[in-house]
């Protein structure tokens, strides 16, 4: 999966891992209830934003910039009966304006965590949630997790990131 450029570079390359079934289970778990625009950033084969629409998270829409996973993404939706209903964009995530964005799954390497944060609290509105696979958010604490091992998923809620920012920021040495 291929994300877009970032702090000079022209493009990052990150691994393609398909989300085992019980990564997209626990992720979903993490965001039962809640309603708004649903977005996977490198959504991959698409397989978490199909699981999205079907329980219910609408819009979904999951952006990629790998062709050959965008196609599968769009094959994936059609299969299961879901084209047209769901969305898959070859956007460049570091160019899309999340701030509509209630649901934001993540599945990204530990490497683009950092900027991704930064760009993260900028962005969403103090009501997103925030759901990391495979590797968590290295500076924020989670608001809750679900899983063990490879099938952890971690959820943020920004109201909490932001506010332990600020009393972070207040604490901290003028």
């Amino acid at each position: 999966m291929a994300v877009g450029g970032h702090g000079g570079r022209t493009r990052d390359t990150v691994p393609y891992v398909p989300s085992s079934p019980q990564q997209v289970a626990n992720t979903l778990a993490l965001l039962r209830g809640r309603s708004g625009k649903t977005v996977d950033l490198g959504s991959g084969d698409g397989r978490i934003v199909v699981e999205a629409y079907k329980q219910g998270l609408r819009p979904a829409v999951g952006f990629e910039l790998n062709p050959w996973l965008w196609h599968l993404s769009n094959y994936r939706a059609w299969k299961a009966g879901y084209h047209g209903k769901v969305s898959f964009l070859k956007k460049d995530l570091w160019k899309v304006n999340l701030s509509d964005c209630y649901n934001v799954i993540v599945f990204l390497a530990p490497s683009v965590k950092p900027p991704l944060a930064a760009k993260l609290l900028a962005e969403l509105p103090d009501e997103a949630r925030v759901v990391a696979g495979r590797f968590p958010f290295p500076s924020w604490t989670p608001t809750t997790t679900h899983g063990q091992g490879l099938d952890q998923v971690w959820a943020y809620d920004m109201k909490e990131v932001r506010r332990a920012a600020q009393s972070h920021a207040e604490g901290s040495p003028v």
